[in-house]
């Protein structure tokens, strides 16, 4: 009997120890899947044109070089770009952030009367639009072309990202706890800032990187709204320009000044335009884990 229960304590051993190395191995695999292609990416950008033309460039640099980052920052208005980049992504992710707490925060309150179906209007935005013509238009209209504020207020809220926190306010700040703030006398204000913020830190430091990750990669609302101000442009548009650039000028041949390769120059500008969020979010890392956590739990 001892025997056929160690055998069977041995078995179950073996299976769990297949399954967790299973698991392993598809985490391990998952991961190269995310990191190679930013590898390969930073390995054509320290690589010579000649390696990178004739597909010798793989994980690791060929005849190490740094022309491709020294033809982005010949351009002296990359820092420009830069500089606006920072301010429309700061700006638009504050706005952003202000306006889902105070929209998250009362369709969380049970006692809100309808807001279910305030919840409904801003879930239906999230499947229905007018499209990119008429968001131009009204654009137009309210005379915010070639304008900061064109890259700002135009997509400053997203109702994903109220769900997400009402979510996350409802299913985890205790009615207990504001049940004896009212007693104390605190109101919604009070109760807000006081209660529900310090406790949604997680779910904050989330969303706020949502916001800040979406701005800082879109480029198409300024390639449609910032049309003379050439100031304005942000980085992801400026570096768009300048990869059409060096790649018409490498197709037609026709200049003067040695460009990179598009190839080559591209990687550059990736790398250059990713570096910003990959230094800011080992700082916010923890508080992202958690709410992600956070705002996938049940209603």
């Amino acid at each position: 009997m001892k025997t056929t229960a160690s055998s069977h304590a041995v078995r179950r051993i073996r299976k769990l120890d297949l399954w967790d190395i299973l698991i392993r191995l598809f985490l391990i695999a998952a991961s190269l899947a995310c990191l190679l292609p930013f590898v390969h990416v930073v390995a054509k950008s320290l690589s010579e044109d000649a390696y990178v033309i004739a597909n010798k460039v793989f994980l690791w640099p060929a005849g190490f070089t740094l022309d491709a980052y020294g033809k982005v920052f010949a351009d002296q208005s990359i820092l420009r770009s830069l500089y606006i980049s920072v301010i429309i992504t700061v700006l638009f992710t504050v706005i952003g952030m202000i306006v889902t707490i105070c929209a998250a925060y009362p369709l969380s309150r049970k006692q809100l009367k309808g807001r279910s179906f305030f919840t409904f209007i801003f879930m239906f935005t999230m499947f229905f639009g007018g499209g990119i013509i008429p968001e131009y238009m009204l654009i137009n209209s309210l005379g915010m072309l070639d304008s900061i504020w064109s890259l700002i207020l135009p997509l400053s809220f997203s109702a994903f990202n109220l769900l997400i926190l009402r979510t996350s306010i409802s299913s985890n700040i205790p009615a207990s706890l504001e049940e004896s703030a009212r007693m104390d006398g605190a109101g919604h204000f009070r109760i807000l800032f006081s209660i529900v913020l310090p406790l949604s830190k997680p779910i904050l430091a989330t969303l706020s990187l949502f916001y800040a990750v979406g701005r800082w990669n879109a480029y198409q609302d300024a390639l449609f709204y910032i049309k003379h101000n050439v100031d304005l442009r942000p980085l992801q548009l400026k570096l768009y320009y300048l990869v059409v650039q060096a790649s018409e000028s490498f197709q037609l041949e026709m200049t003067q000044v040695s460009l990179s390769n598009p190839e080559v120059l591209k990687a550059a500008c990736v790398v250059f335009a990713t570096l910003p969020i990959i230094c800011v979010y080992p700082f916010i890392q923890k508080y992202f884990v958690k709410g992600v956590m956070l705002g996938a739990i049940k209603e």
